[in-house]
C-alpha cells in the first residue's frame, strides 16, 4: 500500500517551517535523545536497525516535544490561566512538566484505569491529578468542565497542529544523526507522531518510507487506511496502554497521504521485542515503545516483497514508561 506523496498540495496541520520552528523554540527544556545500535539484532531482523531512545527523552517518552511546544506557544495572558488535558499517561506527564517548566497550573484528567507508574509522574511534575472514567467521552466531558471553570487553555494529546510539530523534531534529529536511514517506523495511536515524523521526513527526503506499527487489539489506523477514512473502534484490547486511541481529524489526512504502510502485530509480539529491547539493547522500553522493533521483525514485514529495500531502518522508541507488575506478569504468562 504506496502513500500518496502530496506533501505540497496538502493543507496540513504542520509543515516542515513549523516543525523548525517548534525545535527552535523547544531545544532549550528537551534532550536530543541519542541513537543506539545492536550488531545482535541487526542480524536477527536482517537489516540495519537504528533505535532513536525517546525512552530517554525528559518525562520518559517523546509526548514531551510536543507538549512543550504547545505550552510555550502560548502567549503570557492565555498561559497564566494554566492549561488542561485528558491523558492516560505520557502526555499528562509530559504536560505537568512543560506547565512546571513555564511556571503555570496543569490540570490534568485521568481515567482511573491508567498505569500508576504514568499518575506518579504526574504528580511528580506538580500535575493536579482529576480523575474520569475510562471512557473518552467521560474524559471529555471532564475536562470540558474545567477549561469552563478555570479559563485554561486545552493542550490536546495528538489533535494539534503545534503537538505534531513538536513530536516532528524527533525527525529533524534522527536524519541529521543517520541521513543514511531509508525507513522510519513509528508507533500509531492517535497519530501525532507519526504524522510530525513523516511530514518533517518526507521534506527532508522524499524517497523514505513512513512505515506505521500498531497493534492489532486496536487496530483502527489500519481499518482506518483500508477503507479511505476514519475508523472507530467500540473497544480495544492491547498491553499497549499508549495505542488505544483514534485518529484525529488532523492527523488522519497525513496519515492518509504520507504513511506507506501499516503494519499489526500482537501482544506476544510486542512483548517479545520489549524483552530484546532489555536483554540485547539494555534499554527498558514501555509496550508502545517496543511495537516498531516488533513490527521489522513480524511476519508482515519480513515476508513482505514490498520492503526488501528497507536497509536502514529508524525505529522510534517512543517511551520508557512502563509498569513493571504489568510487565512481570505478562513475561510471565
Amino acid at each position: 500500500m504506496e502513500a500518496k506523496h502530496q506533501l505540497h498540495s496538502e493543507n496540513y496541520a504542520a509543515d516542515i517551517s513549523s516543525i523548525k520552528d517548534a525545535h527552535g523554540r523547544i531545544s532549550p527544556f528537551i534532550h536530543r535523545t541519542p541513537v543506539l545500535s545492536s550488531e545482535s539484532l541487526n542480524y536477527i531482523a536482517g537489516k540495519k536497525l537504528f533505535f532513536k531512545c525517546e525512552c530517554f527523552q525528559k518525562g520518559g517518552a517523546f509526548k514531551f516535544r510536543g507538549a512543550c511546544n504547545a505550552i510555550f506557544s502560548l502567549m503570557d495572558d492565555q498561559a497564566a490561566k494554566g492549561v488542561v488535558t485528558h491523558s492516560s499517561g505520557n502526555h499528562a506527564a509530559a504536560v505537568s512538566l512543560a506547565a512546571k517548566l513555564r511556571g503555570i497550573p496543569a490540570y490534568i484528567v485521568i481515567p482511573k484505569n491508567a498505569p500508576k507508574c504514568k499518575v506518579e509522574n504526574v504528580r511528580r511534575y506538580g500535575g493536579q491529578v482529576i480523575w474520569s472514567e475510562a471512557t473518552m467521552p467521560s474524559r471529555e466531558s471532564v475536562a470540558a468542565k474545567i477549561l469552563q471553570e478555570t479559563g485554561a487553555a486545552m493542550v490536546h494529546p495528538f489533535n494539534d497542529g503545534r503537538i505534531i510539530s513538536g513530536q516532528g523534531t524527533i525527525s529533524l534529529e534522527l536524519l541529521e544523526q543517520v541521513p543514511q536511514i531509508d525507513t522510519i517506523v513509528v508507533p500509531i495511536s492517535g497519530g501525532g507522531l507519526i504524522s510530525g515524523v513523516a511530514l518533517a521526513a518526507k521534506s527532508i527526503n522524499p524517497s523514505i518510507r513512513v512505515l506505521a506499527a500498531e497493534p492489532r487489539g486496536a487496530d483502527d489506523a489500519a481499518r482506518s487506511k483500508a477503507a479511505g477514512k476514519i475508523v472507530k473502534l467500540s473497544e480495544t484490547n492491547t498491553i499497549a496502554d499508549g495505542l488505544r486511541a483514534f485518529l484525529g481529524d488532523l492527523t488522519w489526512p497525513i496519515v492518509r497521504d504520507l504513511v506507506d504502510d501499516i503494519i499489526t502485530v500482537e501482544d506476544k509480539e510486542i512483548i517479545e521485542a520489549m524483552r530484546m529491547c532489555y536483554e540485547i539493547l539494555k534499554v527498558a522500553v514501555e509496550p508502545s515503545g517496543a511495537i516498531g522493533l516488533a513490527a521489522v521483525l513480524s511476519d508482515g514485514f519480513q515476508k513482505n516483497p514490498a520492503w526488501n529495500e528497507c536497509k536502514h531502518i529508524g525505529i522510534i522508541l517512543s517511551g520508557g514508561n512502563v509498569d513493571l507488575g504489568v510487565l512481570w506478569e505478562s513475561l510471565n504468562k
